[in-house]
């Protein structure tokens, strides 16, 4: 019983481990401009390449990292954003459901 017991400890916090790194590593997964869903919002990884013919609400200034929907740290490189689940977007990217952060 005593082997069973410790096999399960041992099992039980490598488990936990690859969880743990395994979202990490998924979080890390940038979005393209070609995946689907960001070519449907206009998503661009530089901002200031947003065609602003098509994108009328593009304004100077707007970029991911002071959208309401980022979620990194204002100014970060990259973060997680509420529209692409496990994927991160640009800090200094756009898309046409960009939102003023509050």
């Amino acid at each position: 019983m005593k082997n069973s017991r410790r096999q399960f400890m041992i099992l039980s916090a490598a488990g936990a481990c690859t969880l743990a790194l395994n979202g990490k590593v998924q979080a890390q997964a940038m979005v393209a401009e070609t995946d689907p869903q960001a070519a449907a919002l206009g998503y661009k990884a530089n901002a200031t390449t947003v065609d602003k013919a098509k994108y009328a609400k593009y304004a100077a200034g707007q970029e991911c990292d002071n959208c309401a929907l980022f979620q990194g740290k204002a100014g970060a490189a990259a973060g997680g954003c509420a529209l692409f689940a496990g994927k991160q977007v640009a800090g200094k990217g756009w898309c046409s459901a960009y939102a003023k952060k509050a």
